[in-house]
């Protein structure tokens, strides 16, 4: 029984159709030429993700989104999460916590033009010693009518597409001093400097460079909310996050479940296919199986957020979702590679690639250790009945 609304199974629909008739025929394309493929075909891509108006899909109706249920949105990013090479991040997709924490100023000058593709964001908030934890030492110092930002942030994800960064700084000084602030900077802005821009083991066309930031003046016009109030907006952020590379690895799961029983199907061994054989089949019955169980916890998490549960209890449980879902997609791309044998070592493989892609799921927008840490706390201070009721 599917118990998903209507209108979510539609948008299941349309985007799964996207995925597979557009996006997917070019994953091996991408692999083999650094995560790019020809500019025409991306730009199929992309207009064919705005004709579905996946880029409006979390932006209030009053600023022209479709503002739709976090559940649809998730049941989006889970088809999204189908296919390989990060091909389905061909959208710019602004978050509802941006027009909470922007004014109408900043909405004009940064992230209303993310709708029309004028502009291109990325996320500077990591750094070299300090990541999930967010003990940050890049500063914003007030000075007049800027602040001074001094610092190196790591792992800037899709800096290479982006015209503007939005930065997480400590503030030195002043009445919030050691609180979180966030900032848009632009990436033309004085002092702003390329330091390394490593290869990854997955083939992304977006990178994840290292930038240092060195006496770069911001005007205070820039700040995103209050001083002190950065770590309000980087946890709705890492709330949404946390559940779509839930949904996205829930996908991810369903594609290699899909193509190893396919394979299995069509392998013979003495005769008989490789689906006879027990060892096969226990592996797929795990791997559905946790599929299951993730993609129930992810979907509840996210009829919670629908529902205006607590907000202490949902961050618990985008933990839980990203927790379980991140560690069963790398059991059952584990499974799949195995399942294909020496094929599913190949690079053309889609077994191999998700092997490769699904690891970092387990590491960024919170390890699975700090979300351990996150629901163990939640659940110390306020009990079961708080981190798992409906």
């Amino acid at each position: 029984m599917n118990l998903l609304p209507e209108s979510a199974r539609q948008w299941q629909q349309r985007v799964r159709e996207f995925v597979d008739t557009d996006l997917i025929p070019w994953e091996v394309e991408a692999e083999f030429n650094a995560g790019q493929l020809p500019e025409n075909i991306s730009a199929q891509h992309r207009a064919r993700a705005r004709e579905l108006g996946l880029h409006r899909i979390d932006t209030p109706t009053q600023y022209g989104g479709l503002e739709l249920p976090i559940l649809t949105q998730t049941v989006i990013w889970e088809q999204l999460g189908r296919v390989t090479n990060a091909l389905g991040w061909c959208f710019n997709q602004p978050q509802q916590w941006m027009f909470e924490a922007c004014n109408e100023d900043q909405l004009n000058r940064y992230i209303l033009p993310l709708l029309s593709d004028a502009r291109h964001e990325c996320y500077a908030l990591t750094e070299a010693e300090s990541g999930s934890e967010m003990e940050l030492k890049t500063t914003a110092r007030h000075d007049g009518d800027s602040y001074v930002v001094n610092g190196e942030k790591w792992f800037v994800t899709s800096a290479n597409f982006a015209d503007y960064f939005i930065l997480q700084a400590r503030l030195d000084g002043g009445n919030h001093d050691g609180e979180h602030v966030l900032l848009f900077i632009d990436a033309d802005t004085p002092g702003v400097h390329l330091v390394n821009n490593p290869p990854f083991s997955h083939t992304f066309a977006a990178q994840h460079p290292i930038y240092e930031f060195r006496d770069v003046q911001v005007p205070a016009r820039n700040r995103i909310g209050a001083e002190g109030d950065g770590m309000t907006y980087i946890r709705a952020w890492f709330r949404y996050e946390r559940l779509m590379i839930a949904a996205r690895c829930c996908g991810a799961a369903q594609r290699l479940i899909e193509a190893a029983q396919a394979f299995a199907d069509s392998r013979r061994v003495a005769g008989q296919p490789l689906s006879r054989q027990q060892a096969i089949q226990h592996m797929l019955a795990d791997s559905a199986t946790e599929l299951w169980a993730a993609r129930l916890m992810t979907h509840e998490a996210a009829a919670a957020h629908d529902r205006g549960a607590d907000t202490k209890a949902l961050h618990t449980r985008c933990s839980m979702a990203k927790l379980y879902s991140s560690e069963m997609a790398n059991r059952v791309a584990d499974r799949a590679v195995q399942i294909f044998g020496g094929r599913g070592y190949m690079r053309e493989n889609v077994a191999e690639r998700f092997c490769r892609e699904v690891r970092v799921d387990r590491i960024w927008e919170g390890t699975s250790e700090v979300q351990r840490n996150i629901i163990a706390a939640q659940l110390l201070k306020r009990g079961l009945d708080f981190v798992t009721a409906g």
